[in-house]
């Protein structure tokens, strides 16, 4: 992609995303992605129906009158976006590639952060940590963001979601909301996921393409796997291949909800061929 193109592109994401976030997105992430806590913000008289604990006693003792602390939402937030850049993203049999939905996705949650005032860092991997964008404000920030992501290329093309939430654990001192952008195809990551949704508030949010879960019978068809470079021709017109490779996509997705239910972690699942725009709602509402 070169540099024009690149501009284009980063400037069209930029504004549907924009658009997105100021006129669906805001409100919603605003409610399900809250602050850290209370801050302090200011005292006043009590008023009836005020707790009594929360009354300031010694501003009560100096005037001889009730008063009681007001506290406030904390709501700057910290927001991380771990990304799957390995080979299997540059995949999409419809409108777009598995990566492009991702970086799409990427582009409105962080415009809806920085609506609220929060932070975006990124940390973009494969079996790896390919890069490491620490948390910053500001649209140029973001921009900076997208146009990494439209033109990474990363060093490695397999998947271990183990290595992003170990360094997240590790490196992201303070707790913060973290979405997790991949196709879940790698190796078992439950210890990790387990520690990691711990200490911080995870999401997920799985991307998929159509053909990925079921062969079409199309006869003898060479297929490559695209994060080891293995080739196979399979004879699709077998309906135990086809049988076999279903039952599997449905264990597959099966074992990943069930490990994403078990470590209370909220997922939103978005296909290449649909709009992501009423799954995230659909996230954003259930939180």
């Amino acid at each position: 992609m070169d540099a024009v193109e690149l501009i284009k592109k980063v400037r069209k994401i930029e504004i549907k995303s924009k658009g997105l976030s100021s006129q669906i997105f805001a409100g919603e992430y605003h409610s399900a992605f809250k602050g850290r806590g209370m801050a302090f913000s200011e005292v006043r008289e009590y008023g009836y129906g005020d707790d009594i604990r929360s009354i300031d006693w010694n501003v009560t003792a100096r005037f001889n009158h009730p008063y009681v602390k007001v506290f406030e939402e904390e709501r700057e937030l910290t927001v991380m976006l771990l990304i799957d850049v390995s080979g299997s993203g540059l995949f999409g049999t419809t409108r777009e590639m598995k990566r492009d939905v991702m970086t799409e996705v990427a582009a409105v949650l962080s415009f809806s952060a920085i609506s609220n005032n929060d932070k975006i860092g990124v940390i973009l991997f494969s079996d790896k940590i390919e890069k490491f964008i620490p948390p910053q404000k500001g649209k140029k920030h973001i921009l900076f963001i997208i146009r990494e992501l439209l033109g990474f290329k990363a060093e490695s093309k397999q998947t271990n979601i183990n290595v992003p939430l170990s360094f997240l654990t590790n490196a992201i001192k303070k707790r913060c909301t973290a979405f997790l952008l991949s196709d879940f195809i790698s190796p078992e990551f439950d210890d990790s996921l387990r520690i990691a949704s711990n200490k911080h508030d995870l999401v997920a949010v799985r991307i998929y393409d159509p053909v990925e879960t079921k062969i079409p019978d199309i006869g003898f068809i060479k297929l490559m796997d695209a994060e080891t470079g293995e080739e196979k021709w399979v004879d699709t017109s077998s309906k135990v291949i086809r049988h076999s490779y279903a039952s599997w996509w449905e264990n597959h997705t099966s074992k990943i909800n069930g490990t994403l239910l078990k470590c209370g972690v909220d997922c939103a699942t978005i296909s290449t061929e649909e709009d992501y725009v009423k799954p995230l709602i659909k996230l954003f509402e259930n939180r």
